[in-house]
């Protein structure tokens, strides 16, 4: 009698599903109630980052409008030197937001017609590359790594601020370079679910000064600028450009990772779902093939 009690409990063991509670347990979570909650964070996590991210972006575009004010009457020297910056990051695992900008560059540099810069096709291929974050760097060393003036790294990886921005273009202006204008190129915010790589131009400190000549508006020539003030002026400005094209970046680089993660979830519950299927007809297939052997063996008898 014993013995078979403990065969019956021994079978209603083996029962049980692999990943299920066993039958006694209480608020105990299956394996894939877990994989679920993991998923539900992880994605909520995401949903925060890029929340927040948007938040900053709305902010920082301020900087933009501000700047596009100040530089709407400045003159604009047609083939002026120019120094591009690639804005990218360190992070990965975020689609092909890094190769965008990489390829929108290299578009800028060849004067190709998909250029971001539409009414501007006159880039020496030869001008000065500064590279905002590792993977662009990694991308674009390859073909342009000669122009390559100066590159940063561990800016970005929380949300950008103007201190980042200021920093860079303190080095940018302290490094020597000589440019006329500068060519920031970066992934503009579309939507939560898509981007594109755009240009901003910025113009330099002679830009400032030669405005007073413009025929259309006598600019800054009006307020009696001092140099000084114009450099500094300058200095700012390219600061605020930087800091809006960051924290857009910033937020395209979010919006597509959440979109990655989501996809590679959906990815892998297919993938479970075929490797699941396929196991269970070797299973079956298994099965008859046992069966047959023992009718054909009791056949036999």
């Amino acid at each position: 009698m014993l013995a078979r009690q403990s065969l019956v409990r021994a079978a209603s063991r083996a029962a049980v599903a692999p990943g299920a509670a066993p039958t006694g347990a209480r608020n105990m979570a299956t394996l894939r109630e877990i994989e679920l909650r993991l998923k539900s964070s992880m994605k909520m996590i995401a949903s925060t980052k890029l929340a927040k991210a948007q938040r900053a972006m709305n902010a920082g575009k301020e900087y933009g409008l501000a700047n596009a004010e100040v530089f709407e009457h400045a003159s604009d020297k047609a083939g002026a030197n120019k120094l591009f910056i690639v804005v990218s990051s360190d992070k990965g695992l975020c689609g092909g937001i890094h190769s965008s900008v990489s390829k929108a560059t290299r578009r800028a540099l060849a004067n190709d017609v998909e250029s971001p810069l539409e009414n501007d096709k006159s880039v020496d291929p030869a001008s000065p590359i500064a590279v905002i974050g590792d993977k662009s760097k990694n991308q674009l060393v390859r073909t342009y790594g000669s122009n390559f003036s100066m590159t940063f790294n561990q800016i970005g990886r929380d949300i950008p601020t103007f201190a980042d921005a200021a920093a860079v273009a303190d080095l940018i202006t302290k490094s020597g370079v000589k440019y006329d204008s500068v060519v920031l190129v970066y992934n503009k915010f579309v939507s939560a679910i898509s981007y594109a790589p755009a240009a901003m131009v910025v113009q330099g400190e002679e830009a400032l000064k030669e405005s007073g000549t413009c025929s259309r508006l006598d600019a800054f020539k009006a307020y009696e600028n001092e140099d000084d003030a114009t450099k500094d002026l300058a200095e700012f400005s390219l600061a605020n450009a930087i800091y809006a094209a960051l924290v857009e970046g910033h937020a395209c680089e979010q919006s597509a990772r959440r979109n990655a993660m989501d996809n590679a979830s959906k990815n892998a519950t297919d993938m479970i779902a075929s490797l699941q299927m396929q196991y269970n007809r070797g299973r079956q297939a298994a099965i008859t093939n046992e069966l047959v052997d023992i009718i054909t063996g009791a056949s036999a008898l």
